[in-house]
């Protein structure tokens, strides 16, 4: 009976947000996973990398496609499985996440109804999940920290070497595996502090940490290093990471860069897992450097940038984890997984995606889906009536516009990294109603505008006598309007 509780409750931790995601679709309004998607089958269609503002009336800035691996790769789930590869794509990043979340506080050394638990609290506070390469950065994360964690418990290096073969492949699908390069960089600072305070004879640190070879874990670092340069761009991905990341128009206008509200249930459960893991650091009355900088370092960052919250949440629940531990003393003991269980729960999952992926509705009825939060009747206005070049759009509707309207050009994307801080600075004091509309040069020059029904530029221009007589209104529904100038 406890065998079979067990396998329901794991198959329904790994599917239950992949069924959900199937029912809602949410995979279907993001906007950055548009531009990826038409940048994938460019490069599928050219056998190239793209090294300019491509879909951009800014085509002459240089540009580095960062997430090109990951760009190729829904492009070929695209051309395989039409629209529906998009949450197919976020079912497979939300089953992932589970398993990840799972074997992080199950490696712990936490029992198996533990493990659960905090993976259960993992995926309700990393919520919002879409289906774009920042995913792929929180799984590879959470294994680099399964990966160290062990190797301290262990006092073995054989995990290590599982690390350059990761960044190497993380380095060719998000530009945030300089998060893992910091935190490998923390963990051997942890490794050279705690190894000095046992040459001075300090007696608090704690015996359940083996120290490992400094020279070694120093050569597997290096080389972890070196591997990040192994992709198309070289060594070139680093000088973007600032400005693609943490610009400073990111952290002015991006909501998701802001601090923590606390509005939202998903902050206070972060709050309190965090609590709980400083709690469970204390309780040992042992210091683990590693830990401890690990925590800090996530929780200071993660209440900084909302967006970024997953970076405490992980180093939280490896912490718990160890915090409640349970000795294997048998087969029936709790921690206690057998193959075939794991075979069988990973059959159930599986049969329960398959079943969810076919349960999908057609290309039809998910693009009057994307409809509800994209242009796509106005988008078709503008091709069936073939309206001027060049085009000015709003900001959140640039990246489906690259996918969806090819042939005309976009005014602004979310690509931060192409666009620069002037760039966007120009349109967001524009669109906000701060500069005048001919101080941004894609706006002075559009002939073909598509905005937001309820935004502010569009009501001036409809309302405001000098604009009404530039500007005139072809269409309009729910969403969008659509102006050409006279």
């Amino acid at each position: 009976m406890r065998s079979a509780f067990r396998l329901i409750l794991l198959t329904l931790l790994f599917s239950t947000a992949a069924v959900y995601e199937a029912l809602h679709l949410s995979a279907l309004f993001s906007t950055d996973v548009w531009w990826h998607l038409r940048t994938g089958l460019w490069m599928l269609q050219y056998h190239a990398i793209p090294r300019t503002g491509l879909f951009s009336q800014y085509s002459n800035l240089p540009w580095i496609a960062s997430s090109w691996g990951y760009d190729v790769l829904l492009a070929a789930a695209y051309k395989l499985f039409s629209l529906r590869a998009i949450p197919i794509l976020l079912m497979a990043f939300k089953v992932a996440l589970a398993v990840v979340t799972f074997l992080l506080a199950w490696a712990g050394r936490a029992n198996v109804w533990t493990a659960v638990f905090l993976s259960a609290i993992a995926q309700y506070v990393i919520a919002n999940l879409q289906p774009v390469p920042a995913v792929l950065t929180i799984l590879f994360f959470g294994l680099e920290l399964a990966v160290l964690a062990q190797s301290r418990r262990s006092g073995e290096l054989r995990n290590l070497f599982w690390l350059p073969v990761l960044f190497l492949l993380w380095a060719n699908l998000h530009i945030q595996f300089v998060i893992g390069l910091l935190l490998l960089g923390v963990f051997l600072i942890a490794l050279l502090l705690e190894h000095g305070l046992r040459i001075a004879g300090a007696t608090f640190l704690s015996d359940r940490i083996r120290p490992l070879p400094l020279s070694k874990v120093g050569a597997i670092t290096g080389l972890s290093l070196l591997c990040t340069f192994a992709t198309p761009y070289t060594i070139h991905l680093l000088p973007d990471v600032v400005k693609g990341l943490y610009s400073s128009v990111s952290f002015q206008y991006g909501a998701e860069m802001r601090a923590m509200s606390f509005r939202r249930p998903q902050e206070f459960v972060l709050m309190v897992l965090v609590m709980a893991a400083f709690f469970a650091l204390g309780r040992r009355r042992s210091l683990e450097v590693f830990e401890l900088m690990a925590l800090v370092a996530g929780t200071a960052l993660a209440f900084r940038i909302q967006r970024d919250a997953w970076i405490a949440v992980l180093p939280a629940i490896a912490v718990l984890a160890d915090g409640f531990r349970w000795e294997r003393v048998g087969s029936d003991d709790a921690n206690a997984i057998s193959w075939n269980q794991k075979a069988l729960a990973a059959a159930l999952t599986t049969i329960i995606f398959i079943a969810a992926a076919l349960h999908l509705p057609d290309r039809t009825a998910l693009l009057d889906k994307i409809s509800k939060n994209f242009p796509v009747k106005a988008c078709d206005f503008i091709t069936n009536n073939h309206l001027p070049h060049p085009i000015f759009n709003t900001y959140s509707w640039g990246g489906f516009l690259t996918w969806y309207l090819p042939e005309y050009p976009v005014a602004i994307d979310s690509r931060v990294d192409l666009y620069g801080d002037e760039i966007l600075t120009s349109y967001f004091q524009v669109i906000t109603g701060k500069d005048r509309l001919d101080t941004n040069p894609s706006l002075a020059s559009a002939r073909t505008l598509v905005l937001e029904r309820q935004s502010g530029i569009a009501d001036a221009l409809e309302r405001i006598p000098v604009l009404s007589a530039q500007y005139r209104k072809l269409y309009s529904d729910h969403l969008a309007v659509v102006f050409v100038r006279q």
